[in-house]
């Protein structure tokens, strides 16, 4: 498998344009690419599947163990010519107060992949070599080997930029002129999600594409990217399947975009059927609906809308009631409270959910506090939290989770009340996916036809 890293000297640089871009100049050449992106990023991933029509994946060794990062690439990579990953902030910043663990760096060396620098040239001329030397000299086990410059202002410029590199051996494989054409709407977690901007994402990527497909020697990121295949065996959800095959009803749609691929794979694994449910269309939960999923996204951006579709939230407040198994995210936990910004939601919560100017961000190690269709009592798991909302009651008693806050202060968080589990932490489905499958066997007695009433975990 052809393959390479996108990464730069930080946030900002312009990764994702030259990323997304870069997958569908591929693309359109008759290569078939897979897409990838470090971290526990959920947007960019968006418009990754637009620029090369298959599922935007994720590769993040602290959500999944570093030992599952190369099989997950392999399973993504299946029946492509080339992979493409979107790297994460800089180069070398991981989790906090490890030795970049989780980072860009870490994620090429475990995939064995040579590295695509991309440099925001703004305010820089001869300096480039020297910031080059340095990320290039950190670690020598990471594959510096080649350069996009990026937001280049005129031709004596780039002639200046060019030098520099030639300073310190390092090949320009492109040059981006400045140009708001190469950019993708913005909002308070970063960009609009592809689902949203709907048309205009679609016009966004090919203007992108475009200018890379002109201003980037794509034969030259072709040789980069040729490196010895992994003999490294696909990622595959090995889980106990049920025959039941429950119907799994998943929120998707505009206001429910932050999932993995893995996910719903693991799902169809366990034996669930799943269902895809809108929230901002759909008036009825899907025929036969056994169990509910409700991922992240931007619910908050859709507060109104998702409010005014008084018979969804209704059913989904009878389903809930029922004590069917319900696993809510983030945005999906927001849905459940009583209200958003003022605005009615399902009321399955005794909370009341509202933005702040605070962003709350960073993984957490925690500890499943109380038994629920998706953990058992004191299992552990490494999450996500990535929001600026909040709730007026933080958790329910007992919470779903306990970890140790920055300070070493006991967190509690989230709520389990009935079938229901829902949190602000994101979890990968790939790193636990016995959760996943626990979850299917939860569905069991709530499946047409099934007489027992007993929830068996």
């Amino acid at each position: 498998m052809n393959r390479l890293v996108i990464a730069a000297p930080a946030s900002g640089s312009g990764k994702t344009t030259v990323a997304t871009g870069l997958m569908a100049a591929l693309r359109r050449t008759g290569s078939r690419v897979a897409p990838f992106k470090v971290g526990p990023d959920y947007i960019d991933p968006g418009y990754h599947s637009l620029a090369t029509g298959r599922p935007g994946r994720n590769l993040d060794p602290v959500m999944v163990g570093e030992h599952r990062v190369p099989g997950l690439f392999a399973h993504g990579s299946k029946g492509c010519d080339i992979a493409v990953v979107e790297g994460v902030m800089g180069l070398f910043d991981g989790r906090i107060d490890t030795a970049g663990i989780g980072s860009t760096a870490h994620v090429a060396k475990l995939i064995n992949a040579p590295v695509l620098f991309v440099v925001d040239a703004r305010g820089q001329s001869r300096s480039l070599a020297a910031l080059l030397h340095g990320f290039r000299g950190y670690d020598p086990t990471v594959r510096l080997g080649g350069v996009i410059l990026n937001q280049v202002g005129s031709e004596r410029h780039e002639q200046v930029l060019r030098s520099a590199c030639d300073e310190v051996g390092l090949d320009v494989l492109g040059v981006l002129p400045r140009d708001p054409q190469f950019s993708l709407p913005s909002r308070h977690l970063g960009l609009v999600t592809a689902a949203e901007h709907g048309a205009e994402a679609v016009a966004a990527v090919d203007a992108i594409t475009a200018a890379v497909a002109k201003h980037v020697d794509l034969d030259g990121v072709r040789r980069l990217a040729s490196v010895p295949a992994m003999a490294v065996a696909p990622w595959e959800p090995q889980v106990e399947r049920v025959s039941s095959e429950p119907v799994v009803a998943v929120a998707g749609g505009a206001a429910f975009t932050f999932g993995y691929a893995e996910h719903v794979e693991v799902l169809k694994a366990a034996g669930a059927a799943v269902a895809v449910l809108d929230p901002l269309k759909d008036e009825e939960l899907p025929e036969g609906t056994a169990g509910l999923v409700l991922p992240g996204g931007f619910p908050e951006q859709h507060a109104e809308a998702l409010s005014a579709n008084a018979p969804l939230r209704a059913a989904v407040a009878r389903f809930a009631r029922s004590g069917a198994p319900v696993h809510a995210e983030c945005g999906g936990l927001l849905y459940l409270a009583r209200s958003l910004d003022g605005h009615p939601m399902c009321g399955v919560l005794d909370a009341e959910g509202f933005m702040t100017p605070k962003l709350t961000l960073g993984y957490r190690d925690a500890v499943a506090s109380a038994g629920s269709p998706l953990h058992a009592p004191g299992s552990r798991v490494t999450g996500h939290e990535f929001h600026r909302t909040q709730l007026s009651t933080p958790h329910s008693d007992p919470p779903a989770w306990h970890w140790r806050g920055v300070d070493s202060r006991p967190v509690a968080e989230g709520f389990v009340v009935g079938g229901v589990h829902a949190s602000y932490l994101h979890t990968h489905p790939a790193g636990d996916p016995e959760a996943v499958a626990r979850f299917v066997r939860a569905c069991h007695p709530f499946v047409a036809g099934v007489a027992d009433g007993t929830v068996v975990v």
